[in-house]
């Protein structure tokens, strides 16, 4: 009787468990993605801090292009008495000057481009920091999914495993069962216990993670994952290699700073041409009309030499510079997408193995183990070694579900597209409203 019931808990257990047929019921309350990561961006304050420069450059753009501010000044001559005229005499007066400088012809205008590609730079150094805050989220999610799946095995395995162990204690005091069942038995529930607090450290590790991103006290208590699936990808590498080399913040950001040297060029080549200074001048005069004056000054770069000459020079090479350094980016993007294609490969793979071969066969195993066991041809090692390679597997799947979404949410920061969804959609860094759990 007790081996019947023993194989029927068995089977039950490790069907609950099989990826295909998997029935976890979640609570009501469960820690949804979407939501999460909206607050994380709302909240960040790396974020946050990046999105305020974005803005004070943008009121930064009409200053770059704006005149220099005129300048006014006040004087008379003759008497000591402020503002005094001394009669009888032409030479005293009382006036005033105000003047303004005019910078060449195209240089403001220059000015004000740079300026806006400063903007766009930002806004991609905004956009950098919203992706990685966004995939980082997403790994610390997949992690905490993982632990709570595995947490789930493996106490059902110890709960089993102290069933079995009674049983096993039970038939060795009547002569049906060796005193190194009982033993080994015991020894596995402890090696559970072990596992389990390290899966609980883990666990919530994971969730001081997502509570950091959300900017609340780590040991929060969070609610369970919603349940996660394998989507399929819809790109090839090359295609992948096209969005990253086009999409990608990083190299947004590098090519704004390109233009805006390549701005910086043209400005500093405009440093040789005079810039025009005009000033009016209105004077009082005792017993005088009155006399207005009009100044037009230009500036003589005759220093080029040591100015002008070295300006092009340094704005030259700042270019090449930015140039260079795209192209670094470039490479280190090609580098981490066909790093992150391959682990999704992998992750893929094996799932693929767990689900469609070793998970099934180890579950014939197990069955045939189990069958075996009843009639007293194998022993009670034997059949828990099955039952132990049937749950280990199982847990290994889903650490490999985790792994496959965490390389798609790292693919998905580097192109700005869902790889993974029916319709792809560039993925938006803007704030939004998020909503709680």
């Amino acid at each position: 009787m007790q081996s019947r019931w023993l194989c029927a808990a068995l089977l039950a257990c490790a069907a609950a468990f099989l990826p295909a047929q998997s029935s976890y019921s979640a609570p009501v309350q469960v820690l949804h993605l979407d939501d999460v990561v909206r607050l994380a961006l709302n909240k960040n304050p790396e974020a946050q801090s990046a999105l305020h420069t974005v803005k004070a450059l943008e009121h930064h753009v009409l200053q770059a292009a704006a005149l220099p501010d005129p300048s006014v000044a006040v004087g008379w001559a003759g008497n000591p008495a402020p503002f005094s005229i001394m009669s009888r005499d032409a030479s005293s007066y009382r006036g005033a000057t105000i003047s303004e400088q005019f910078p060449a012809r195209g240089k403001l205008k220059l000015q004000g481009e740079m300026a806006s590609k400063d903007v766009e730079a930002a806004k991609a150094d905004y956009g950098i920091v919203c992706r990685r805050v966004a995939a980082d989220l997403k790994a610390a999610f997949y992690d905490y999914f993982y632990f709570d799946k595995a947490i789930q095995a493996t106490n059902q395995n110890k709960a089993l495993l102290e069933k079995l162990s009674a049983i096993a204690e039970a038939q060795y005091r009547v002569g049906q069962s060796s005193q190194q069942d009982v033993l080994r038995s015991q020894v596995e529930i402890s090696m559970l216990i072990e596992k389990l607090t390290m899966l609980q450290l883990q666990r919530d590790t994971a969730q001081a993670r997502i509570n950091a991103f959300l900017q609340q006290p780590v040991d929060t208590p969070l609610p369970p994952a919603e349940e996660i699936q394998p989507t399929p990808l819809r790109f090839t590498l090359d295609e992948l290699s096209a969005l990253a080399a086009k999409n990608d913040t990083a190299v947004q950001r590098d090519q704004a700073m390109i233009d805006k040297q390549h701005l910086g060029v043209a400005l500093a080549q405009k440093q040789y041409r005079p810039d025009i200074g005009v000033s009016y001048m209105f004077q009082q005069r005792a017993d005088q009309p009155d006399m207005n004056g009009l100044t037009v000054s230009v500036t003589i770069p005759v220093f080029y030499k040591a100015k002008q000459r070295p300006a092009v020079a340094e704005a030259t090479e700042n270019m090449l510079s930015a140039e260079k350094a795209r192209e670094n980016r470039l490479n280190e993007v090609q580098f981490e997408l066909r790093q992150q294609y391959l682990a999704l490969k992998a992750a893929e793979r094996l799932m693929s193995l767990y689900r469609t071969g070793i998970v099934p066969q180890s579950s014939l195993a197990l069955e045939s183990s189990m069958s075996a066991y009843q009639v007293g041809k194998t022993d009670f090692l034997s059949l828990l070694t099955n039952f132990k390679t049937v749950l280990d597997y199982q847990s290994n799947y889903f650490r490999q579900l985790a792994d496959y979404k965490t390389a798609i949410a790292r693919i998905e920061s580097l192109t700005g597209v869902e790889i993974a969804s029916p319709e792809p959609a560039a993925i938006s860094v803007q704030q939004s409203t998020g909503k709680g759990f």
